[in-house]
């Protein structure tokens, strides 16, 4: 099992973090013995779900790649149907050639309506737009003189220069399953059976969402693992991750002595917080990440954590504390 960091990206003025803030702190998850860091991707404000916005990913892990030395870098996850695939492609591998290949694709199809419209594409059709999209992505990765005909995407014999470092591709995660949807989004999720079917299809690795319960997570792995076998699929195959916010409490404090932390991007409240994330002491928060991977099958190839800030108070803990605790 491997330890990561989504880090804390959060877009807030002149109180972002500067890159030579950033680069010290991912240095010191280097040493001790984080594998991987990735950035959340969302373009606009998106209330009551997040109180601020990330850094504009493609942007932040360019930089971070100049000053970190052996962490992966990537996005959990990039809303991949807002791109336009080709142009995407280019600049993914042009970043994991600058990066040595330490790139890690991590995609979702997106959920906040006024992003899509923005943008141009309709919000109704980002499924099949992320399937297109991750399909013509690995073709122009993988060879020269591409052709596709898609629904929404057609061209004739395309090539693009660079490849990626890492063949045949950089590792693709791919986001989504059930989850508190209606509290957070204001949306009803009715059928999550095509977010499942396209994990079983296309992803190397799973990230379930950082507020599914332990109850919801087991019962999506076992239709991903059907719907993998239903395409010829091995499902053990697929890597899978556990991921959320985290703020863990030092001996004595109380709950609410985070809540400064947790408001910085949450619109949610400390009862939210304490049930969907991450919040107590370090054998509480280790015990709870123990629960989300007993209902992965115990076959979680990374853990993944969400601090809130970038004091690397928190990264102490966590690597003195929590982790020894999870593999304890």
């Amino acid at each position: 099992m491997r330890y990561g960091l989504r880090i804390p990206s959060f877009a807030l003025g002149p109180r972002t973090a500067t890159l030579a803030e950033m680069g010290a702190y991912l240095r010191r998850a280097e040493d001790l013995g984080f594998d991987v860091a990735v950035s959340i991707d969302h373009l606009l404000l998106t209330p009551p779900a997040y109180a601020c916005t990330w850094l504009e990913p493609m942007t932040l892990l360019a930089a971070l790649a100049g000053v970190t030395r052996t962490i992966k870098l990537g996005t959990m996850v990039l809303v991949l149907p807002l791109r336009n695939p080709v142009y995407f492609a280019k600049e993914w591998a042009t970043l994991d050639l600058l990066a040595g290949g330490r790139t890690i694709l991590g995609i979702g199809v997106g959920w906040h309506e006024a992003e899509f419209a923005l943008m141009g594409v309709p919000h109704r059709e980002r499924g099949r737009r992320t399937e297109e999209c991750l399909e013509i992505v690995q073709a122009l990765w993988a060879g020269d003189d591409v052709s596709y005909e898609g629904r929404y995407h057609r061209f004739r014999h395309l090539t693009i220069d660079p490849k990626p470092l890492q063949t045949p591709h950089p590792p693709i995660w791919v986001g989504g399953g059930t989850q508190p949807s209606e509290r957070v989004y204001h949306q009803t999720v009715r059928n999550i059976d095509p977010v499942l079917r396209r994990i079983a299809r296309y992803a190397d690795v799973w990230v379930p969402h950082s507020s599914a319960t332990p109850e919801m997570v087991g019962e999506d792995w076992e239709k991903v693992q059907r719907f993998a076998r239903e395409l010829g699929r091995d499902p053990q195959g697929i890597g899978r991750v556990y991921s959320n916010f985290v703020w863990v409490l030092r001996r004595g404090e109380r709950p609410e002595s985070a809540a400064p932390y947790f408001k910085t991007y949450s619109g949610m409240d400390l009862d939210y917080w304490k049930t969907y994330y991450l919040l107590g002491e370090a054998e509480e928060v280790a015990e709870r990440i123990r629960a989300r991977v007993d209902a992965l099958d115990a076959g979680v190839d990374h853990i993944v954590l969400n601090p809130l800030t970038w004091d690397p108070g928190q990264l102490e803990l966590l690597a003195g504390e929590v982790l020894p605790a999870v593999r304890r």
